[in-house]
């Protein structure tokens, strides 16, 4: 009986298909929590997913979407991540309450937060805050205001000498509807709406937190502390950051293709082109300048902004192994 003798081309895609099936099976998961919704603020994560920059790391990387009601602390606290993305203010209290976070990469270099104030109001300064009602977010991302109240010596429990602290939604609402003389917004995304709404640029008023001197390091990626005794989840880790900085780059680079990817990642439907292809515009001048690694003297203005709170700080002590450069020394080198 004469055997069967495959060809080359079979043979050299059999060889192919089973080197890919090697590479999928021995691909490392990673799952990763988002602070907020998909939207352009985690384009560079996504782009990284969608342009194959993880796959090439040998990484199956799932993206889990946040929302008003999502803690990331709370989340890798419980075990539904490897890695999230916080705020320091918030990573920090967290960890001073119990959740080990440690910050192992800052793709972001400089805060977008800021109070969006109508120019109607009168208010010109922060020194126009006493007696105001100001719209403050909560779930973590009031540390940044409270310090910074505390730093002006402003109590914010009402009255004349200080300000009423309005509970805000994720929304823009108290300003459109006068319940606050003021709100919390971003660069990227909530000023814009404010915009949106019919009101111009000239009738408002802002104050850039890094304006102020009180600007605090947000969207950084965070671990539980115990996890990089592991050298393969530190080896994991620093490729994911190596291969995630290179989606934010390739984001600021093609800003457009960008955030049509955070759209066609989007299931709810509720994003629009114009807004997103506009936020990924606004988190590009975040990020720009940043190699992922974490700046020392942007982790001492933090920690000191959140010192300075008076008798009711943030934090009340100076954290000890609260962010390390293991990871980042490991993706740069790659």
């Amino acid at each position: 009986m004469k055997k069967y003798k495959p060809s080359v081309a079979l043979t050299v895609l059999g060889s192919a298909l089973i080197a890919a099936s090697l590479n999928a099976g021995a691909a490392d998961e990673v799952t990763l929590q988002l602070k907020w919704v998909t939207q352009g603020q985690f384009a560079g994560y996504y782009v990284a997913q969608e342009k194959g920059f993880y796959d090439e790391a040998g990484l199956d990387v799932t993206i889990k979407p946040g929302g008003p009601d999502i803690a990331p602390p709370q989340v890798i606290a419980g075990g539904g991540a490897d890695v999230i993305i916080d705020w320091m203010p918030s990573a920090l209290a967290s960890r001073e309450k119990g959740v080990p976070l440690v910050n192992i990469a800052q793709p972001f270099k400089r805060s977008g937060m800021m109070l969006t104030c109508l120019k109607e109001s009168g208010i010109t300064s922060p020194d126009d805050f006493r007696g105001r009602t100001l719209g403050v977010w909560f779930f973590g991302n009031e540390y940044p205001f409270l310090s910074w109240m505390s730093s002006l010596g402003i109590p914010t429990d009402g009255g004349e000498d200080g300000v009423t602290v309005l509970k805000q939604g994720f929304n823009v609402d108290p300003l459109l509807q006068k319940q606050a003389d003021c709100i919390s917004t971003m660069t990227y995304n909530e000023y814009w709406q404010v915009i949106d709404a019919g009101i111009t640029e000239d009738q408002l008023v802002v104050f850039p937190y890094e304006d102020q001197g009180v600007s605090t390091m947000e969207d950084g990626l965070y671990v539980l502390e115990g996890n990089l005794q592991d050298e393969a989840f530190v080896d994991r880790m620093a490729r994911f950051v190596a291969a995630s900085m290179k989606g934010w780059q390739y984001t600021r680079d093609n800003p457009d293709e960008a955030a049509e990817i955070v759209l066609d990642n989007d299931a709810s439907g509720a994003q629009t082109e114009k807004h997103q292809k506009r936020m990924v515009g606004e988190i590009n001048k975040l990020t720009e300048g940043s190699d992922g690694s974490l700046d020392v003297a942007d982790y001492e203005r933090t920690v000191k902004t959140l010192l300075s709170g008076g008798s009711d700080p943030v934090i009340t002590k100076e954290p000890e192994g609260a962010w390390t450069s293991v990871v980042t020394d490991k993706a740069l080198a790659m």
